[in-house]
């Protein structure tokens, strides 16, 4: 398959850092698993017993080490958690807070999804906090923010999809067969929630270089979904219409969809006047480039109820492979639409060894997908699969903390770890 190397490369840009992760599902632990790859030491705090809900969200499973069976813990909880260490924490007990609050007090960021108010009875909000550690950097993750008449409701991705304007332009034209609104095939909120919040912590570590002093970090799910509407967003602002549904077209740019071909499907994306001269090469229609009306983008987007129609015609004469090789020599960008499988086929795809298949301790191996962060001078720490829950609550309250092994096991017998 292409496999990077699991094995790590040096000293991550953070390493230097340490980060109590106190969040689950998606968002938080996307995240601290982005500061846990640019190698900051990540401590995931989870409930006894259960921990993170993910976990038991499966099938699939993360395979056994023997190839037979699956594992307790779910491929998706694999998918946000590489990288960091587990402890098994009851922060509703006395005994967890005061555990937590010297967590807080030895690390330098602290991740958290809870409800509004929750963190604050156990004396583990910001406030308590940071009268223990003036430089901790201290970010909540909520679904509506931390105040407005909305910042009590729960929420999903789901939710935040269809509140925040992303399904009303998603999906296919209501006036076709399978109109209407969809959402994305991948939790964008939470994912875009947690790379928002990855720029937002380190921003704050840099003004804490400055300062001296950490801060408090509001993010919100609504917020970043809103703000991912980018340039549909300012349009509207700037002309007062709401954008519509194109469903695989595009709003400002044509031909930018997907055309049917004689064997299938690709994406064509004429991007500029300049391609889309050398697309009509590629398709041999001179008679197309040479026509006024399609020259410009502008005549293209408002004449294409007229003009889509005769490309749709010409793309259906060949195969998608042929159309491709005639289309990249050309320079117009195009490509096929592959499903996972595919794509992890891809010769560019296993050239940048977008697979990295990290060792779990007790044999075998998870697969997980490479960080898109490539940091020339300090890259990506591949060195500890998603964590077996309670991995390392021994290691990190001996090692830390400094307590005995007889305080750990009088903790185990309480079910306070």
């Amino acid at each position: 398959m292409g496999a990077a190397s699991a094995r790590p490369n040096g000293p991550g840009a953070l390493s230097h850092l340490r980060v109590l992760d106190l969040s689950r599902v998606l968002a938080g632990p996307w995240c601290s698993q982005n500061l846990a790859d640019m190698g900051a030491e990540v401590i995931k705090v989870e409930r006894p017993g259960s921990g993170d809900d993910t976990r038991g969200w499966g099938p699939p499973w993360i395979p056994e080490g023997d190839g037979h069976g699956g594992s307790a813990d779910s491929t998706y909880f694999a998918a946000a958690n590489r990288g960091k260490k587990s402890i098994t924490l009851d922060i509703a007990r006395p005994e967890g807070q005061a555990i937590a609050r010297r967590l807080a007090a030895a690390s330098d960021v602290l991740i958290e999804n809870y409800k509004i108010g929750d963190l604050k009875r156990y004396g583990l909000d910001y406030a308590s906090l940071s009268q223990i550690n003036p430089r901790l950097v201290y970010c909540s993750i909520t679904g509506y923010g931390q105040d407005g008449p909305s910042a009590h409701k729960p929420g999903y991705d789901f939710v935040f999809q269809a509140m925040g304007g992303l399904m009303s332009i998603t999906g296919e034209r209501d006036d076709l067969p399978g109109g209407g609104p969809q959402k994305a095939g991948i939790a964008i909120a939470d994912v875009m929630t947690g790379m928002y919040a990855s720029i937002a912590i380190l921003s704050a570590l840099q003004w804490r270089v400055v300062s001296g002093q950490g801060q408090y970090i509001d993010m919100a799910l609504l917020d970043c979904i809103v703000a991912l509407g980018g340039n549909q967003v300012t349009g509207y602002f700037a002309t007062g219409q709401a954008p519509r549904r194109y469903g695989n077209a595009h709003a400002s740019l044509v031909p930018y969809q997907v055309f049917a071909v004689a064997d299938g499907e690709i994406v064509v994306a004429v991007g500029n006047d300049t391609q889309w001269q050398q697309y009509c090469v590629a398709i041999e229609r001179p008679d197309l480039a040479a026509d006024a009306r399609w020259t410009k983008v502008t005549g293209r987007i408002t004449g294409r109820s007229e003009l889509v129609p005769e490309l749709a015609r010409t793309m259906l004469t060949r195969r998608r492979d042929d159309w491709i090789a005639r289309l990249e020599a050309q320079g117009v960008p195009c490509g096929p639409i592959n499903d996972y499988e595919q794509v992890f086929q891809d010769a560019q795809v296993r050239h940048r060894q977008l697979r990295v298949d990290v060792p779990r301790a007790g044999g075998g191996q998870v697969a997980t997908i490479a960080s898109p962060l490539r940091l020339t001078a300090t890259p990506a720490v591949y060195e500890r699969a998603p964590p077996r829950l309670s991995d390392s609550t021994g290691e990190v309250l001996h090692g830390l903390l400094g307590m005995s092994e007889q305080e750990i096991a009088q903790l185990r017998e309480m079910r306070v770890v």
